[in-house]
């Protein structure tokens, strides 16, 4: 179990009162007629972690005790892999998990993370709040998961280096680059004629600290809040695809809960979710000059001649065949025309 301390950069964003919050103990657990693990890769101190800790005590209060979610971040459980295999066994009953990840299994879900599709939040959260959403929802409960309604925010991506800035397209040539272990993302950079290395997050500043690959790509918070900056040395502004999490539950288990309970769940759980976007959203949008002041090294390349390398490899063509007309044009609905 976890107890969660104080960071001084998201009391800011989500207020101080969130983080001094006592632990969930077991014996406490007992006496509640659904106990609920919750496993995610994020450390304590990350706004999804925070936002859950808040939904857990309304959720326990407003139960009256007959729910407890107990929280395990920072990948205490296993990595993303060994997690998404407990949460479908039933070991575990609430997972978060980027939906890139998600779609080793459920290839639908990674609809959302294609190269350079979106321009802006808005068109993000109409379409993941509504059809293309409720579209890969459906798709994952395929898996015998419930996913719930919302995407929790993860931010737009950018690419980290050891070696050399990222200022245009051949300077991935070659690349080592740490991404997550998913088809999609593992075509992007190969599309970019990088060489990327599928590693868990959990194991990913080890493998930058021991130069097993050269940089890695991920959301400007998640780079203070997980310090990368102490293994790397530049970031490029490349916000090359947006990222975000489904929250899971095994659906046996949901199954088995009464509505009223499953109501009380999943409004608090959305309340969470929205608390979570505004936080991660003002901290990629405040977090730069903090690692400036740690001695990082920004640029920000222009995103044209990225895409246009994705559109002559037959990035966009190969994934339009792979997700079906069905999926694409409930993107391109919200993105406008990609290939």
């Amino acid at each position: 179990m976890v107890k969660l301390h104080r960071r001084h950069f998201l009391e800011a964003a989500v207020g101080a009162s969130a983080l001094a919050v006592p632990s969930l103990h077991l014996a406490r657990a007992q006496s509640a007629e659904f106990v609920l693990k919750f496993g995610n890769n994020n450390p304590e101190s990350h706004p999804m972690i925070v936002a859950m800790v808040k939904a857990a005590e309304r959720i326990k209060q407003e139960s009256g005790g007959r729910v407890e979610l107990q929280l395990f971040p920072n990948s205490s459980l296993g990595t993303d892999t060994d997690m998404l295999s407990q949460v479908r066994s039933g070991a575990l009953e609430l997972f978060a998990l980027s939906g890139l990840v998600l779609s080793t299994l459920a290839p639908v879900a990674a609809i959302h993370g294609i190269g350079f599709a979106w321009q802006n939040y808005e068109q993000i959260w109409d379409a993941m709040d509504g059809d293309l959403g409720s579209h890969v929802r459906e798709g994952i409960s395929k898996l015998n998961l419930f996913a719930f309604e919302n995407m929790w925010d993860n931010g737009f991506r950018q690419i980290t280096s050891s070696s050399h800035p990222i200022e245009k397209v051949e300077d991935l040539s070659g690349f080592k680059i740490r991404v997550p272990p998913s088809p999609l993302w593992v075509s992007m950079f190969t599309a970019f004629g990088a060489s990327p290395t599928s590693i868990n997050l959990a194991e990913t500043y080890s493998a930058l600290q021991t130069k097993i690959v050269e940089g890695h790509e991920n959301p400007i918070a998640l780079i203070l809040i997980l310090r990368m900056y102490e293994v790397q040395k530049y970031v490029s502004i490349t916000n090359h695809m947006w990222d975000g999490y489904w929250l899971v539950a095994n659906g046996r288990l949901w199954s088995r809960v009464p509505d009223g309970l499953k109501d009380i769940i999943a409004r608090n759980i959305k309340q969470a979710t929205m608390e979570e976007r505004v936080a991660i959203r003002g901290l990629n949008d405040s977090v730069k000059d903090d690692l400036i002041a740690k001695g990082l090294v920004f640029n920000t390349p222009p995103s044209k001649p990225f895409r246009d390398k994705l559109t002559s490899a037959g990035f966009y063509e190969q994934w339009r065949g792979k997700f079906g007309e069905q999926t694409w044009s409930l993107l391109e609905r919200h993105t406008g025309k990609l290939s």
